[in-house]
């Protein structure tokens, strides 16, 4: 259904159905094509001027006016490689940092749980299951002593579907990320954790990410708007939900490391969006020293260079080095410190916050207590705290919601427990090895639960599909490989359950010549999973195939097959891939999930910008967004293209009624959004240059060899405090370089932007009734925004702007359903006023 109001037109979306669709300095960069730039944007802005962070910083600020030059610089950097801590101001009772991933659970530890990854989350469509799975995240965070959460991901997009860390995030679009992060973020933050949505920005591909001795890592070339209505939206969503830290990516965006962008992190992120937490580096990806510092990095995790070899840091005793002699203002070395702090006080972690129970480098009770170093001393590290409790419930929740039914024919589905059935697929029970034989999850051995890389957590066992399906079905048949056996002819009646894979990752890891990237299964099943669903089909009479997969796959060759049945998307479960696949496949529940990308019917149904990876190069690999906002289903309704399944696609059991649809005005909208507040006061200290003696190693201190540390010697101290006093130039400031603090865009003023974008414009209900006879099932209300024909801007044929999943509906009963538009979902970004534009609006009203 379509409904006019306004300047815009709203279509309202439910289940079944679905709208179609080393170190560099700040110096010359390789060049980037024409029309893309990198525009310097000088100071960094101060953090503290927002009324929500006035309480986090009046703490802060008067903590860090007791602490020691060493001291500031200290907890602004990691301690080395091995560990994930920041340093400490330990008089003042400042500690040491816990930062740990993943985004789907604790990592490199026990007696955690192993829950579904992002992609899955995303595909529940269900708002109460992505906050209660923060919620969970956040208690087992904070369980295990640690402070930050590295999670969650919102970049990758999803731009490319065979970008091979698109799993962590939540599905390829801007809002459904969004919102699945801003809950994530609710959920963890209200246990006392410092949430970190990543990676900023642009890092829609994993090979050549990174920058290293022969090569810089690859320029993600962005057009303003593109970067404003795509890839920002979600950073936005998670600065107005009150995100903690910012981790900067790998890559460059046009032309300029994302770490030292200063357009990106003090100009976008600090300015227009208001962030008032700290922004730290990805590991090892810091390339400059005093560049990174001036561009508005906070953080340098993990404190090395990019070879973390010999206890060498770009920052800690190099940036209390940069400071005595002038190089990197007072100014900004205090804004780092508050900021960090400040997301520290904001989290309430001054309050009987535990410590670190756990190491990351044995699963021992007793290991090394300084892991780094050549020899040291060992004692307890583990203490095995269980923080699991009942969050297997959630875990088992989130994967069965998550299954998403892409056909149904003949009702094959639900089975019965008097079915008789046959398994195919090496994916159906667990790595024989055990769940976590392969470090990192870096191989596709069993059934697929997660991804590999950094992204992963420890699994505390593993409930796998042919287990789970045994427990109804004990007389069923297992046929543990991916080439189709040699089989006696079955019955007609026979069923036939056939499980496939794809998996991806990080590039630190090539899995069976896939370099982070499905750069060599492509959009393939991998293990010949295509072909043992023909085989299987040719076969029986009726196939089931169970898909665990990173993301979309090509299913042309097999999909229209008369014995293919069924297909369901299981995505990534995590622990509980049994019970939650037989719950749907018995008919316990119907299926809710829906789709988080499109399926397409082949890969060049997208331009190639987005269809394929870039390659090698000589120099910088340029990676252009020549698509601009063209991406998964708006790529796909701009050329007209049919998928073959649409991106929100999802059957059930059971099929829904939509009627009584109304649309409420609720707040007059402008052309553009009312003028921003000035910025409120920030902390303010003394701007000279501290005494060399703050700088000075402590009296008999023994450094421990590949550590790193905030002091330097007394001379290295003396000599760079007399230039510094001197006021010589020891440092080239890049171009367009200012001291003075900016009033900030337009475009800006409040947490994640100008806070009237948060203005509800209008709230559409519609009651949703269960009109199927026999199951109860959950219905996904998917409202899309379209503007009509003559809009002066270019713009997609249908936008997603909010979405709601009703509970179990029984058979005749009914919910009604509130969606609510925003004056930023009805808005375009206008790269002239720089700002965004409700179309169609001319003066006040609508």
């Amino acid at each position: 259904m379509v409904y006019r109001a306004g300047a815009v037109w709203l279509s309202l979306v439910a289940s079944p159905f679905a709208s179609f669709s080393l170190a560099r300095s700040v110096g010359p960069r390789d060049a980037v094509p024409e029309g893309y730039h990198a525009a310097p944007y000088y100071p960094t802005p101060h953090g503290g001027w927002l009324p929500s962070w006035s309480d986090a910083y009046a703490k802060a600020q008067a903590l860090v006016s007791q602490m020691t030059l060493a001291e500031k610089t200290n907890i602004t950097s990691g301690v080395g490689y091995l560990m994930g801590n920041s340093g400490s101001a330990d008089r003042l009772g400042f500690p040491q940092l816990c930062l740990q991933d993943s985004a789907l659970g604790v990592a490199s530890t026990d007696n955690v749980t192993a829950f579904p990854a992002g992609i899955t989350t995303g595909a529940t469509w269900d708002k109460a299951l992505m906050y209660a799975r923060g919620v969970a995240i956040g208690k087992e965070f904070r369980g295990k002593g640690t402070n930050v959460y590295l999670g969650p991901t919102v970049g990758p997009l999803g731009r490319k579907p065979l970008g091979g860390r698109n799993w962590e995030g939540f599905g390829a679009d801007p809002v459904l990320q969004a919102k699945a992060a801003a809950l994530t973020i609710q959920g963890v933050q209200e246990q006392g954790i410092i949430a970190t949505v990543k990676h900023y920005i642009g890092n829609e591909q994993e090979m050549y990410r990174m920058y290293n001795l022969f090569q810089p890592g690859y320029s993600s070339n962005i057009d303003d708007r593109t970067l404003h209505e795509l890839y920002l939206w979600p950073f936005a969503e998670a600065v107005h939900a009150g995100v903690g830290a910012v981790m900067t990516a790998y890559n460059a965006v046009n032309g300029s490391a994302c770490s030292q962008n200063s357009y990106l992190i003090n100009g976008i992120l600090k300015d227009e969006l208001g962030f008032q937490g700290m922004v730290m580096s990805d590991w090892l990806s810091q390339i400059s020293g005093v560049g990174s510092a001036l561009a508005g990095l906070d953080m340098n995790m993990p404190g090395d260079t990019n070879i973390p070899l010999l206890g060498l840091s770009l920052w800690q005793y190099e940036l209390t080095r940069s400071v005595l002699n002038g190089s990197v203002p007072l100014d900004r070395l205090n804004d780092m410190a508050t900021r960090i702090v400040a997301a520290w006080y904001k989290m309430g972690q001054d309050k009987d916050h535990p410590r670190p129970n756990f190491s990351s480098n044995t699963h021992d009770k007793d290991g090394p207590l300084y892991p780094a170093a050549l020899f040291s001393p060992t004692g307890q590290v583990n203490w095995f705290v269980n923080v699991q409790d009942d969050h297997y419930l959630l875990a088992r929740q989130v994967a069965q919601d998550a299954i998403t039914l892409l056909k149904n024919d003949g009702g094959v589905l639900p089975l019965s427990n008097a079915s008789k059935i046959s398994v195919f697929g090496t994916d159906a029970q667990v790595n024989p090895a055990g769940p976590n034989a392969c470090a990192s999850r870096a191989c596709n051995i069993g059934t697929l639960g997660m991804g590999w890389g950094s992204g992963v957590a420890d699994y505390p066992y593993f409930d796998d599909p042919i287990s789970a399906i045994k427990r109804r079905v004990p007389s069923v048949k297992f046929y543990n490989t991916d080439s189709f056996p040699a089989i006696d002819t079955p019955s007609s009646d026979e069923i036939a359950v056939v499980f496939v894979t794809s998996d991806s990752g990080e590039n630190s890891f090539t899995v069976e010549n896939n370099h982070g990237d499905r750069d060599s299964s492509k959009l393939a099943a991998w293990h010949g999973g295509d072909q043992l669903v023909q085989q299987a089909a040719a076969k029986f009479s009726n196939v089931v195939v169970v898909i665990h997969t990173v993301g979309p796959l090509i299913l042309e060759s097999w999909i229209d097959l008369p014995s293919v049945k069924a297909v369901l998307f299981a995505h990534l479960p995590g622990q509980e891939a049994g019970e939650s696949l037989t719950n749907v496949l018995f008919g316990d529940v119907s299926p809710s999930g829906h789709l988080p990308y499109s399926i397409t019917k082949a890969a060049t149904d997208y331009p190639d910008s987005i269809a394929n990876l870039k390659g090698f190069a000589l120099g910088q690999v340029q990676d252009t967004y020549s698509e601009g906002l063209y991406i998964d289903y708006r790529s796909l309704n701009k050329q007209a293209i049919k998928p073959r399944f649409a991106f929100g696609h999802g059957l059930s059991y059971t099929t829904f009624a939509l009627t009584n649809a109304t649309i409420r005005a609720v707040t007059p909208l402008s052309l553009v959004p009312p003028a921003r507040p000035a910025k409120g006061a920030t902390p303010s200290y003394p701007s000279t240059i501290p005494p060399a003696s703050e700088a000075y190693y402590p009296p008999g201190f023994s450094p421990i060899w590949r550590y790193l540390y905030s002091w330097l010697q007394p001379s290295e101290a003396d000599a760079a405090y007399a230039i510094g006093a001197a006021g010589t130039p020891k440092y080239a400031y890049p171009d367009g370089y200012l001291t003075v603090q900016r009033p900030g865009p337009a475009a800006g003023g409040g947490d994640g932007g100008n806070a009237a974008l948060w203005d509800v414009a209008w709230e559409v209900t519609v009651t949703v009734r269960n009109a199927g006879a026999s199951f109860a099932g959950k219905a996904s209300v998917q409202a899309y925004v379209q503007y009509p024909p003559g809009t002066p801007y270019d713009v997609p044929v249908v936008q997603l702007r909010d979405f709601e999943k009703t509970a179990a509906l029984r058979p005749g009963e009914s919910e009604t359903v509130t969606l609510r538009l925003t004056r930023k979902d009805v808005s375009v970004w206008d790269v002239e006023l720089q700002n965004w534009v409700v179309p169609g609006v001319k003066g006040d009203g609508v």
